[in-house]
């Protein structure tokens, strides 16, 4: 989302922050501030009469309570994320905007880190926390993320409503955000993001179940196809994203519909850009059509920060800011980012191009998810997470599980001769050389909060072998000033020399793609300089958002070891010293294609297609479609010891029932309608594997299953359709299930958007393991 309002006069709403802290502090320790709630009884006793304060009425009704009793002015006031209050009803004023990306942010102004609580556990950004391929792990940081949320609340330091996961496919390598996402795949993001988002969102007095009240409330995010930040001139703001009813169906909208319909998220963000001419958030097909209507959201939509500004004054959409608010209300949005909708509401329905019962939509949905937060159940300190302080912010678990994230993510790309892992025992010297190798803020990316404590990989491997430290470029960018010399006389003379290179934010991030895929500007001639002189193995650390073209030391027979280590939070110093010297054995996989720098070269960014065009010599995009060359693959990784696959049970064919009179029984068809009855019909097909570690050291290993299906309309090469991840010591072995839904998984989208089960030959295999499997009727 939008790391600034554009249009929001941030000195007055800080002061109105500050105010509104200050007038809840804690009467009893006066230092530090309350929580913001709404119906306290105690200071308001008439509240007790109100039916919307009471909690043993059901939401709807509250709701309905409430919003008969509100004025038009003081219902618009509650259509922005710095809601107004309700002084005479006792509601005071809320702040929507938290983000909670990989940790509590103070990027929007809902979390302020101060007091008792200064910081909060920082996590690797999602792409490397993806990589780890551990659904678990999604969920076990998610819910990490809403205790400190809830602790923080209780003191005043932050809000309920988190705009968070971010979900969109990374659908092209030069896109500055990919870092914030969980990779290329619709299966994997979807995964993710229903993990994370119950995670966040689950109560544990009800075991995990119920949608009554949540815990905290998440939102998935960018609504839709967005993945675009300012690409040669061409921005966000005004993109038009071109997209076919296929690969919107087969690619951008699974992620989102799973997170609503799965993961039951509390809200659903639009994005700036256009999707075929019309503005995600004034676009009703989209919003009101299949969020609310088609995948029944329990919840609010809220626009990204300023998208309404982004219409009107970029996309020139309406000819009047009183058009821009109906077109946005009208389409299903119910919460304004941004000050737009409070000063352009009243003008459009005094023109009446929005009629009150809309207004009364949007601010019900919006009150609807405050209720179930028991934001209108009195003191949060006297509910079931009422407990929460500061001790369950930062403690050594939290910190623990950061540093554990970042080790199952870190993927080992290369290793030759067995380089790595290092032998603290033997290695005597090490030669640690790059611009990120002592910068410790780079490891957090971009929507970063204050981290409890974090160390450089600098201070990590000093802790543990005697280290000598060059920067060899002045920075990041690695311009015309090197610092060759020092790095050169170090490498030299060290056993072992590991580079750390990379990017950081001033690369790729928000509001900035890449144009290259190489390493920046002359990295990649320090790379190949320091690995001449060096007398050992060379080891390159890859700390980035996006692959980059490492071709030539992949090439290079001097560099032994390659890792890529993401941006990997506070711990992350921590985590690829725990791998290089073997502590840990590298278990992630790539969550996304690595492209040569041709493709950047050949193929423009703005091209939305997923499927190769042959004729116009355009290779497709992502592993499931993508023809050409690639530096590494979707899902590859190595690992310190070795695992084998061995096939126990698999169905040879699935024997499709139809009804009476179907076409399909008198004429050939190479599919048919994935419709509901038949999903049932057809059930789950098992698939066992058989994993054994062969190798002679303890390990996690991720099954990927993936399936190629008969080329039929257009089919994916393969896709991703289930993965586990096992934990085994030497000569150990588990047996991995897969139960697979046929409708799912060995379906195809036409090209009209339509899933059909596709009839004839799959392939489903598990590395070189394959097995042949035939759908028929």
């Amino acid at each position: 989302m939008g790391e600034t309002i554009m249009a929001s006069g941030p000195s007055l709403l800080c002061f109105l922050i500050f105010s509104l802290i200050l007038s809840n502090a804690d009467p009893v320790h006066p230092r530090t501030p309350g929580p913001v709630y709404a119906c306290d009884m105690e200071k308001t006793p008439a509240l007790k009469a109100m039916r919307f304060c009471d909690p043993a009425l059901d939401v709807k009704t509250r709701v309905a309570d409430l919003v008969a009793r509100l004025t038009m002015p003081e219902k618009i006031t509650l259509l922005v994320n710095t809601a107004g209050n309700v002084s005479r009803l006792g509601i005071p004023g809320y702040e929507w905007w938290s983000e909670a990306l990989h940790g509590l942010s103070d990027t929007g102004p809902g979390v302020k880190f101060s007091g008792p609580i200064p910081a909060a556990t920082s996590f690797p950004q999602p792409l490397l926390t993806a990589a780890s391929f551990n659904v678990t792990l999604f969920h076990a940081i998610a819910k990490v993320i809403s205790t400190e949320a809830r602790a923080m609340h209780n003191l005043g330091l932050a809000g309920l409503t988190y705009w968070s996961p971010n979900i969109n496919i990374f659908r092209d390598p030069r896109w500055g955000r990919g870092q914030e996402v969980p990779g290329e795949d619709p299966t994997l993001t979807s995964k993710y993001g229903v993990a994370f988002v119950r995670g966040l969102q689950e109560r544990e007095e009800h075991g995990g179940g119920g949608e009554d009240k949540l815990k905290v409330a998440a939102c998935c995010k960018h609504y839709t196809a967005y993945d675009l930040e300012d690409w040669k001139g061409i921005q966000r703001y005004n993109f038009n994203a071109a997209v076919t009813e296929q690969d919107m169906a087969d690619t951008y909208q699974p992620p989102f519909e799973r997170c609503v319909r799965e993961g039951k998220a509390a809200s659903v963000m639009c994005s700036y850009n256009q999707v075929n001419g019309k503005p995600a958030c004034g676009d009703f097909d989209l919003l009101a059509g299949v969020i609310r209507g088609q995948w029944k959201l329990n919840g609010y939509i809220v626009t990204d920060c300023d998208s309404f500004n982004a219409m009107y004054n970029y996309q020139h959409m309406t000819k009047t800011p009183e058009e821009t608010a109906a077109l946005g209300l009208k389409a299903g949005v119910d919460l304004n980012c941004g000050p737009f909708l409070a000063q352009h509401t009243q003008g459009a329905i005094d023109r009446k191009l929005v009629k009150e019962s809309e207004i009364d939509r949007a601010v019900s949905n919006n009150l609807a998810t405050l209720m179930r937060l028991g934001f209108f159940d009195g003191d949060p300190r006297k509910q079931f997470y009422g407990n929460l302080g500061p001790a369950d912010v930062c403690s050594p678990a939290h910190q623990e599980l950061a540093r554990e994230a970042a080790r199952q993510g870190i993927v080992l790309l290369k290793n030759d001769a067995g380089s790595l892992p290092l032998s603290r025992s033997s290695v005597k010297s090490l030669a640690l050389i790059g611009p990120n190798a002592n910068n410790p803020h780079t490891m957090l990316g971009n929507y970063e909060g204050k981290p409890c404590k974090y160390t450089s990989l600098l201070q990590d491997l000093a802790a543990m072998v005697k280290t000598d430290y060059a920067p060899g470029c002045d920075d990041i960018k690695c311009g015309t000033h090197l610092l060759l010399d020092d790095a050169k006389r170090i490498a030299s003379a060290a056993e072992v020399v590991v580079l750390v290179m990379g990017s950081d934010q001033s690369i790729e991030s928000e509001a900035r793609d890449r144009v290259n895929l190489t390493l920046p500007r002359q990295q990649s001639f320090v790379v190949s300089e320091i690995a001449k002189v060096s007398k050992g193995p060379v080891i390159l650390v890859l700390m980035c958002g996006a692959g980059m073209d490492v071709s030539f030391a992949v090439k290079d027979p001097k560099i032994t070891g390659i890792l890529w280590v993401g941006f990997p939070g506070e711990a992350g110093g921590a985590a690829i010293a725990d791998v290089l010297f073997g502590y840990h054995n590298p278990s992630g996989r790539l969550p996304n294609t690595w492209y040569p720098q041709a493709f950047a070269d050949n193929i423009s960014m703005v091209d939305m297609r997923m499927r190769p065009d042959p004729k116009a010599g355009y290779p497709g995009r992502t592993y499931r479609f993508y023809t050409g060359p690639t530096v590494f693959k979707f899902g590859y990784g190595l690992s310190y010891t070795k695992f084998e696959h061995t096939m126990l049970e698999a169905r040879e064919t699935v024997t499709l029932s139809l009804e009476e009179g179907h076409a399909c029984r008198s004429t050939a068809c190479e599919s048919i309608e994935a419709t509901d009855r038949l999903c049932v019909s057809s059930g789950l097909i098992d698939f066992r594997v058989r994993v054994k570690n062969a190798g002679p050291v303890h390990g996690a290993h991720t099954v990927l299953l993936f399936s190629a299906l008969p080329r039929v309309h257009g089919a994916p090469r393969k896709h991703l359709v289930g993965f586990e991840k096992v934990e085994l010591g030497p000569n150990e072995a588990e047996t991995v299930r897969f139960g697979l839904d046929a409708c799912k998984d060995l379906s195809v989208v036409d090209e009209f958007g339509k899933r059909r089960l596709a009839l004839g030959l799959h392939v489903l295999h598990i590395g070189h393991l394959k097995h042949l499997l035939t759908v028929r009727i």
